[in-house]
């Protein structure tokens, strides 16, 4: 692909879509069954670069995932026992490798060394490295082991009770991973819920996990390896859902989406500010809620986003941005500090994304504040490696008045390969 797309804007969005696999549940698919015991087949699996990486740390642990002609990729499981890789584990652009691979490994009689490109280098690793030096893991990197590359000595794990100052489900399974190793209980209580894909998978799978309203309780446990049906990504329908809602005369179909509770805030917000979205055959999916989202265009109010909401779509808001800078009234978004410290300052660039298309917004330490009804125009929207704010720069073209173009859109196939082809069809059904 290259760095930059054009697109112009206004053309209705028609047909039915399939949006790639949920990340979350790649990315857990084939770190859980990895160690587990026999073997277990994933399909549905996200084919981006950050689930690429998780694969090839996993292979470079000893860990056999093979892909099938049908698509889908068998995984034979290891039953805890990795083998010290012989060189350091890459895990590319994506946070999720990097930090769930501390918990699966702090267990680990072995060193390791992780590290990531120049985005994830710059992203703090401490809020999980903490919890699991407590635990006996050893950590050593730079700013004393918040930055990568992280050096890790696994080894004997005591479990612990562990108060996250922050929702984060990267830091919830890394220290279930790290507890399904360790000697006794650990237990790690929340400030909100975040998503409980782990939560899920993990039971299903024979782990000795009690789960609480904000908090959840595991210890060691075998795995048995259980086979995936991964359900579409709902942070990448996100997009085509605020898409189709500003851009008038569209109608959209999004197969097959996952709608887990702890996900599907992005609807919620939308339907409050007014958008037309109804699910259509919900049905459960490997232990995932999923259903068929039907979304038309709709005229938008302002309203308030925080609180707990936030951990249910902190991934979505630059995207719900573009949305309020389209509604009419104003919008204010707190509570969201952690987009700080994303692939990129996600509050800096979605800011400088809206004002470059015309929008009307102002940044807060914990969020940002837009002023709708002036309408979205064309013009150049910098990516800055994210593939979220390129995904959202583009749904403001193709909604606004005009063409433009993304620079940097290359960082679209980290969650969702062909973006930009896939809103272009839909803008030109039967073309």
């Amino acid at each position: 692909m290259s760095s930059s797309q054009s697109l112009s804007g206004g053309a209705p969005l028609r047909g039915s879509v399939r949006v790639p696999g949920d990340k979350s549940i790649s990315h857990r698919s084939l770190l859980f069954n990895a160690v587990g015991r026999g073997r277990a087949r994933v399909r549905g699996l996200l084919g981006s670069a950050d689930v690429r990486s998780t694969a090839s740390c996993l292979r470079a642990l000893g860990v056999d995932i093979a892909p099938q002609a049908d698509g889908s990729v068998i995984v034979t499981g290891c039953d805890w026992s990795l083998s010290e890789p012989e060189g350091v584990l890459d895990c590319g652009n994506s946070g999720t490798t990097m930090r769930l691979l501390t918990g699966l490994l702090s267990g680990q009689a072995m060193h390791v060394v992780l590290t990531g490109d120049g985005s994830l280098r710059r992203r703090p690793m401490a809020r999980v490295t903490e919890p699991l030096r407590r635990m006996g893991a050893r950590f050593d990197g730079r700013d004393g082991g918040n930055l990568a590359p992280l050096s890790l000595r696994g080894g004997a794990l005591q479990g612990r009770s562990y108060r996250s100052p922050v929702a984060s489900a990267q830091v919830k399974t890394a220290l279930l991973l790290a507890g399904l190793q360790a000697r006794g209980h650990q237990e790690i209580i929340e400030p909100h819920l975040s998503r409980d894909h782990s939560e899920r998978m993990l039971a299903a799978m024979g782990a000795r996990i009690e789960r609480g309203a904000v908090s959840c309780r595991v210890e060691a446990s075998p795995l048995e390896c259980v086979d995936v049906d991964v359900p579409g990504d709902i942070s990448s329908a996100a997009f085509l859902l605020v898409a189709a809602t500003v851009t008038p005369g569209s109608e959209l179909l999004l197969e097959g989406v996952g709608v887990n509770p702890t996900r599907d805030g992005i609807i919620d917000v939308l339907l409050r500010m007014g958008a037309d979205i109804t699910r259509e055959r919900s049905r459960e999916v490997s232990g995932e809620p999923v259903a068929d989202l039907r979304v038309r265009a709709a005229s938008l109010r302002g309203t308030h986003i925080g609180g707990a909401e936030i951990p249910r779509l902190i991934d979505e808001i630059p995207v719900l941005a573009v949305a309020a800078a389209c509604a009419e009234g104003e919008t204010l978004i707190s509570g969201a500090a952690e987009l700080r410290v994303k692939e990129s300052d996600r509050i800096a660039a979605t800011v400088s994304l809206v004002r470059a298309v015309g929008g009307d917004i102002e940044p807060r330490p914990d969020g940002m504040v837009l002023a709708g009804g002036g309408g979205l125009r064309g013009g150049v929207v910098d990516a800055v490696e994210d593939h979220r704010i390129a995904m959202a720069g583009a749904v403001a073209l193709a909604a606004g008045a005009g063409s433009g173009r993304v620079d940097g859109a290359r960082a679209v196939e980290v969650s969702y390969p062909g973006f930009f082809d896939v809103l272009r069809r839909l803008q030109s059904p039967g073309v």
